[in-house]
């Protein structure tokens, strides 16, 4: 992933989402040759020369000071995830890229206990790249049960859930609004994309994402971006049938490229009577787990495209 160009789509898909009559200028009807704002009247709103502005956005400029960058993201009428994201795609810009192989991602003891303690509250740790590195019982029968419970403790192999939404059928069928859920999936992803532009775990998923999934490609393209802080989903369950749940995201502190990812009930709720239920569940039978030896293994397990990993990962 380029820092210049990621930096210059950005820009340019969200003035391109800009109407003259939104940020107060007057549309006198003439023709444009593309959709959106022009460049001109884009620097014009930000108090920067119309060249300079083109240079940024064709990726000749890497210098823009955050007061610039600042007055650039109100032009474009930015929220706060993109206005962060416009900082971290124009710091990585200017670094030099030097690759490094990231770490194996592990979760502490203490989490792990976290987890346990949780009980009847669904619960699991997304890392950087939205890989499941420990979930509890119950999180691993809601989001998952299909999957062996003991998956993520193989970092060779651990499920991901951005794969999971967009090449798992058994997690497409699980949310009532699978797109809303697909784009904020998406939406996350390009945020971390943004912090870590040289990880080429990261970019590798994305590449598999985009070349596997039509949907993934077209969502990415437009380059939204927003936290998956907290959201209200329908999820439609094969065992305990439909539950209405708040998925919250926690950092630990200190630390933003781990989540800890609760699913929680409305207390009294039909939902929370099914969520117990579910914390007694135990994936003991082998058919719950693994393919059908008759037919393909799930998407997840045959990991399309997926990119080929050391024997220390």
């Amino acid at each position: 992933m380029s820092g210049r160009r990621e930096l210059g789509d950005f820009l340019q898909t969200r003035r391109a989402g800009l109407r003259p009559e939104d940020v107060g200028l007057r549309d006198y009807g003439d023709r444009r040759r593309v959709p959106g704002l022009r460049r001109e009247e884009l620097a014009l709103l930000a108090g920067v020369s119309a060249s300079y502005y083109t240079r940024l956005e064709q990726g000749q400029s890497v210098g823009a000071s955050p007061e610039v960058l600042d007055a650039i993201g109100r032009a474009l009428r930015l929220d706060e995830a993109g206005q962060r994201h416009l900082h971290d795609l124009a710091g990585g810009a200017k670094r030099r890229k030097v690759v490094h192989r990231p770490p194996v991602e592990h979760v502490d003891a203490a989490t792990l206990d976290l987890l346990d303690a949780l009980g009847d509250v669904p619960a699991l740790v997304s890392g950087r790249r939205s890989d499941v590195l420990a979930w509890n019982r119950t999180g691993h029968a809601l989001f998952a049960s299909h999957i062996d419970p003991a998956a993520p403790t193989d970092p060779r192999d651990r499920p991901n859930l951005a794969r999971l939404v967009f090449l798992d059928p058994h997690t497409r069928a699980l949310y009532a609004d699978w797109r809303r859920k697909a784009r904020g999936v998406v939406e996350n992803l390009r945020m971390t994309a943004g912090r870590h532009p040289d990880d080429p775990l990261l970019a590798s998923l994305v590449g598999e994402l985009t070349m596997s999934s039509p949907e993934f490609a077209a969502m990415w393209a437009e380059h939204g971006v927003r936290p998956c802080d907290a959201a209200v989903h329908e999820m439609r369950h094969p065992l305990v049938g439909s539950v209405t749940v708040t998925q919250q995201s926690l950092r630990p502190p200190g630390d933003e490229d781990r989540h800890i990812v609760l699913a929680v009930a409305e207390p009294g709720s039909p939902s929370q009577a099914a969520l117990h239920l579910l914390s007694g569940w135990r994936c003991d039978r082998p058919e719950a787990r693994e393919p059908d030896a008759a037919g393909p293994p799930p998407r997840w397990l045959a990991g399309a495209r997926r990119p080929a990993r050391g024997p220390d990962e």
